[in-house]
């Protein structure tokens, strides 16, 4: 017995040692449909860029074709409302370029959405975006707005002045347009579309307010006061996994400014052992060569909150899981900077990054496991949490397995997939 015990205490360690000095090995497992990669070049508007690419992996899921939706349209709605908002409030309101998913759909909900044809939101549609200049000059408005309304000199009409801005970098929003031969608004073109704002929740997890309930998460890009809906970290990493599962994509607002995030390397991992305490070796392999990371805990997550390690710098939007031959669930992650690594612009994301870096995820609700839907209310029901059961390989917990429900199967064409060998990104921050 004492020599079983001692041989599977060699082995496991042998295996420790042997995977630290091989690659990363992704065999794919789930790909959704999605459009191709976009590059939001200059500006803070991954918002738009992610939750409309998710919007048209919606549209590709219910039968529609040929989907390309334009950003500009809602970034010019939403700069309208900010600068409302903004001056309604007299200069105490988060003013910016950046946003959360929420906006986006607030916007496609009140104003419709067009095709990148129809309304590039630019000039020369072939120019990269470029937002410094709107963002200043909306900006100086607004200050003067403020600065008139407290000295009891604001005209009435000061919102006129603002769409004249909007207008002459962004360009005359269409009220209908010729699209396959047919004359749409861009309410109908969204009804076309099918998509149905009221349909898509977004769920967080934050021990500084009760789970189970919604709250306005505060980050200065939530300037919409937007609510989102609390619950543990595992059951808001289920919310993700289940939707690709099923079929339906995820939009993501993440930290991407934290150690192990990697764009030019198309992967995001958060290694247990830190960067600086790495000789020089072992720096150059990071993102190449396989290693352990951090256990990510519900109370580690909060502390990284709290600090303001972890901030909502980034939206992006998963379309697909791979399986990690090493540590398991990995999620492939669609960004919007354009087709940079091996990757083509994707980056593969660990559970541990997922579990340390999320901010929250904007979901479909049929796509919500049934146990967490009937807790939110979406669903009729005895809310009692379910216990899958399963088991996982050791060292990694059951929702890091990628093992398919009792209807679904896994991809039958896997592949492997090696990440890039490029130099590691440096820092950034989106919005």
């Amino acid at each position: 017995m004492r020599k079983s015990l001692a041989f599977l205490l060699f082995l496991a360690f042998f295996t420790a040692i042997s995977a630290q000095n091989t690659p990363y090995d992704f065999k794919e497992h789930k790909r959704l449909n999605a459009t191709s990669v976009k590059n939001q070049a200059q500006t803070g508007t991954c918002w738009a860029f992610s939750t409309l690419s998710f919007l048209e992996s919606e549209a590709l899921r219910s039968g529609k074709r040929d989907v390309d939706l334009s950003e500009m349209f809602v970034v010019r709605h939403i700069y309208r409302m900010k600068c409302e908002n903004y001056v309604r409030r007299q200069g105490n309101a988060q003013f910016s370029e950046g946003g959360l998913a929420h906006d986006a759909l607030k916007a496609v909900e009140r104003y419709g959405i067009v095709p990148e044809s129809i309304y590039p939101g630019r000039k020369d549609p072939s120019a990269p975006f470029n937002h410094g200049k709107i963002e200043r000059t909306l900006r100086n408005l607004c200050q003067d707005f403020v600065k008139q309304g407290k000295d009891g000199k604001l005209d009435a009409d000061w919102l006129t002045k603002i769409e004249l801005a909007l207008d002459e970098e962004f360009g005359k929003v269409p009220t209908k347009f010729d699209y396959v031969n047919v004359v749409f608004t861009p309410t109908s073109y969204r009804d076309y579309l099918g998509i149905k704002t009221e349909d898509y929740v977004t769920v967080t997890s934050f021990t500084h307010h009760p789970f189970w309930a919604p709250f306005i998460l505060e980050v200065p890009d939530n300037w919409s006061n937007g609510e989102m809906y609390n619950m543990p970290v595992s059951d808001m990493m289920r919310c993700a996994k289940n939707s690709i599962e099923l079929g339906y994509t995820v939009e993501w607002d993440a930290d991407v400014s934290n150690e192990g995030f990697s764009a030019q390397n198309g992967i995001a991992i958060v290694p247990a052992i830190q960067m600086k305490d790495k000789d020089g070796i072992a720096v150059s392999n990071t993102f190449k060569i396989w290693e352990p990371e951090t256990k990510i805990t519900q109370e580690l997550r909060q502390q990284l909150f709290d600090r303001q390690v972890t901030t909502d710098d980034h939206l992006m939007h998963i379309v697909g899981l791979l399986d990690e031959t090493h540590s398991g669930l990995y999620y492939v992650v669609k960004n919007s900077w354009g087709e940079i690594s091996e990757n083509k612009g994707y980056v593969y994301c660990s559970e541990a990054f997922m579990r340390q870096n999320t901010l929250s995820f904007t979901v479909h609700k049929d796509a919500i496991p049934d146990d967490i839907a009937k807790r939110l209310g979406f669903k009729e029901g005895d809310a009692t949490i379910e216990n899958s059961g399963t088991r996982a390989r050791p060292g990694r917990s059951p929702e890091m397995e990628l093992r398919p429900s009792p209807t679904l199967k896994p991809n039958p064409a896997q592949k492997t997939v090696t990440p890039s060998t490029k130099a590691p990104a440096k820092k950034s921050s989106d919005n």
